[in-house]
């Protein structure tokens, strides 16, 4: 039986933070369609230019959250930002997703296991003293390990999930 519209996906990652955060949204979401998925980009809420910061913040994260709770699946950009590690509203997104039982399709370069990119000792720590894990995953095990899919580019990834939606739904 066809689905009556088509499957959504929340877009996940620091490309809110690019200076041309809102052309990035159009792309990521004419991507999405060209593959017959519609993409919900957290720029889609409106939020009041003229309130006080905090209750912006509280604005966009319930309104991304409300979006998280409708989308079908969530689509990860979990490339490094500021650092090694991905964006941690990205992770908190990936998690809650998880939590729901909707499916996580990661994007990011290969890098590596997490182990080979983070300095450390020949014991394995790191130079604060916390030890490296080294299950030879690419990112967190947390992450990498509940993720229902990756590749290395948000065009591929949504290729992909795209089928994965089709053939699961």
């Amino acid at each position: 039986m066809p689905r009556s519209r088509k499957p959504q996906v929340y877009l996940a990652g620091f490309e809110v933070f690019r200076a041309d955060a809102v052309e990035q949204g159009r792309y990521l979401k004419a991507l999405c369609d060209a593959h017959g998925l519609e993409g919900l980009y957290p720029f889609d809420n409106e939020v009041a230019p003229d309130l006080p910061p905090q209750e912006t913040a509280a604005l966009i994260c319930n309104a991304n959250i409300a979006m998280i709770r409708r989308c079908d699946a969530v689509l990860a950009n979990l490339n490094p930002f500021r650092g090694v590690e991905p964006d941690s509203g990205t992770a908190f997104e990936v998690g809650m997703a998880v939590a729901l039982g909707k499916p996580v399709w990661a994007y990011f370069e290969d890098s590596g296991s997490l182990r080979e990119q983070v300095e450390h000792d020949a014991a394995g720590f790191d130079a604060q003293g916390f030890l490296v894990e080294d299950f030879q995953l690419p990112r967190n095990l947390m992450l990498a390990c509940t993720w229902t899919g990756r590749h290395t580019t948000a065009e591929t990834a949504i290729e992909a999930l795209a089928r994965h939606l089709c053939t699961s739904g």
